[in-house]
C-alpha cells in the first residue's frame, strides 16, 4: 500500500493558491562559508518571482526568478543535491565555493569520479556548479581548460574500462503482458494496470504519467486525446497524445476507464495515492483503502513498475520508469514502423536521442547487407 496520505492540499488540483508575497532572494553570499552558500542556492532554485511593485529592484528579481523556472523541477532539485555535495567538498578542503577556481572544481570532480559516480552524473555536477555561479553573478570556472579536460579524461578511462550507460529494459508489448497478468483486479490493481497501459501505449516518461488530469482527457471516437501542458520536449507548449482504443489486453482507453471508475475520479489527478487509514481501536477490523487527493509521484511510478515486474518473475533493477517508454518504441521498431512515426510518437527532437530509447535485440536480424556477403 503506497505510503498515508499527508494532510496538505492538493498541489495539483490547479485552483488559484493564494501565496504571501514572495521576499525579493537576499544576495548571494559571495567568499561566504559552504553553508551559507548551500542554503541560499536551496532559497534560490525555487524562489517565487516577488510581487512586482512598480520599482527597478522587483522588475529584475521577477526577472531572475523566471530565469530560475527555466528550468525543470527534476533539474533544479539535481541541481540542488550536486551544490550541497560541492558545498560539502569545499567545506571539508578548505577552499571557497562561491567564486571557485578552476583547478579546485576539477579536483573536486575527479573526486567525485574517485566515489564511482558515473560521467553523466560528473556531467551533471559540473553544470550546477556552473548554474551556481550565473546564479550569483560570478565568473564561471567550469569552462577553464582544467575542467574540460579532466571530464574529457574521466570518459575516456570509463569508455576504457568497458562502462556503459545502464538503461533500462524495454517492456515491449510481449513483456507487458506478462508483467499484467498477476495483478489483480482490486483498487491498487486497477491502479497499477490503467498506469503501465497509459504509458506503454503513450510512450510517456514517469514525470508526465503522474501530472495527468481528468480534465486532460478528451474522448472521441477512435480513443482519448491527453493533453500534456509541457514536457521534457516542450517545456511551454502543451502537447497532444494519442490513446487509441485496442482489441486487446492491452487497450489503455478500457484500463483508465475501469481505474476512475472504480476510483470515482472525474477531475484532478488521475493517477492518486492509494492509502491505509489507522485503526480507529484495537480489535477493530483492518480499514478499507482510501484514495487520496494527492497526485503520485514519478518516484512512485517508478516503484510500481519495479514492482509489479518483480511480480511477473523478472528483475526488479532491471526496469524503471523509462522502461515504458522504450517499450513502446520498441515495439514500434520491432512491427517495421518509421522512424519518422516513432520520433512522433516519442516526442523527440532528433532521431538520435530516439535512438537511446530502442533496444534493440538480435542484431544480425535484418541486417542491411543480409543476402549479399
Amino acid at each position: 500500500m503506497d505510503a498515508a496520505e499527508p494532510p496538505a492540499n492538493d498541489p495539483a488540483s490547479g485552483a488559484l493558491t493564494v501565496l504571501p508575497p514572495a521576499l525579493p532572494l537576499p544576495a548571494a553570499p559571495i567568499g561566504g562559508g559552504a553553508g551559507a552558500i548551500r542554503a541560499w542556492f536551496d532559497a534560490a532554485a525555487d524562489a517565487l518571482a516577488p510581487v512586482l511593485d512598480g520599482t527597478l529592484a522587483a522588475e529584475r528579481a521577477a526577472a531572475a526568478a523566471f530565469q530560475r523556472m527555466a528550468k525543470a523541477a527534476n533539474t533544479r532539485t539535481a541541481y540542488r543535491a550536486a551544490v550541497r555535495a560541492w558545498c560539502a567538498w569545499c567545506d571539508r578542503r578548505g577552499v571557497p565555493a562561491l567564486p571557485a577556481a578552476g583547478p579546485d572544481v576539477a579536483a573536486f570532480l575527479a573526486a567525485e569520479r574517485g566515489r564511482g559516480l558515473a560521467p553523466n552524473t560528473i556531467d551533471l555536477r559540473r553544470a550546477a556548479i556552473r548554474y551556481l555561479h550565473r546564479a550569483a553573478g560570478c565568473p564561471v570556472p567550469t569552462d577553464d581548460a582544467c575542467v574540460s579536460e579532466t571530464v574529457a579524461g574521466i570518459r575516456r578511462d570509463a569508455a576504457r574500462r568497458g562502462e556503459l550507460p545502464a538503461k533500462k529494459v524495454a517492456a515491449t508489448a510481449a513483456i507487458l503482458r506478462q508483467i499484467l497478468a498477476p495483478i489483480p483486479g482490486d483498487l491498487r490493481g486497477l491502479r497499477d494496470r490503467a498506469l503501465l497501459l497509459v504509458g506503454f501505449a503513450g510512450a510517456l516518461r514517469r514525470s508526465e504519467l503522474a501530472v495527468i488530469r481528468a480534465e486532460h482527457l478528451e474522448k472521441t471516437a477512435r480513443g482519448l486525446r491527453l493533453t500534456l501542458p509541457h514536457t521534457k520536449g516542450s517545456q511551454t507548449d502543451a502537447v497532444i497524445v494519442p490513446l487509441p482504443y485496442g482489441q486487446t489486453e492491452l487497450c489503455p482507453v478500457r484500463a483508465l476507464a475501469a481505474w476512475q471508475q472504480a476510483a470515482g475520479i472525474t477531475q484532478g489527478p488521475v493517477f492518486r495515492r492509494i492509502w491505509l487509514p489507522k485503526k480507529t481501536r484495537p480489535g477493530a477490523p483492518p480499514p478499507l483503502p482510501r484514495i487520496g487527493a494527492l497526485a503520485i509521484t514519478p518516484w512512485a511510478i517508478a516503484a510500481i513498475v519495479k514492482a509489479r515486474a518483480a511480480a511477473a518473475g523478472f528483475g526488479a533493477r532491471d526496469f524503471g520508469g523509462h522502461s515504458l517508454k522504450r517499450g513502446a518504441l520498441t515495439t514500434g521498431m520491432e512491427r517495421g514502423i518509421h522512424p519518422a512515426k516513432l520520433k512522433r510518437l516519442g516526442r523527440h527532437k532528433s532521431f538520435d536521442v530516439l535512438g537511446e530509447y530502442l533496444e534493440f535485440g538480435d542484431l544480425f536480424e535484418g541486417h542491411p547487407l543480409s543476402g549479399v556477403l
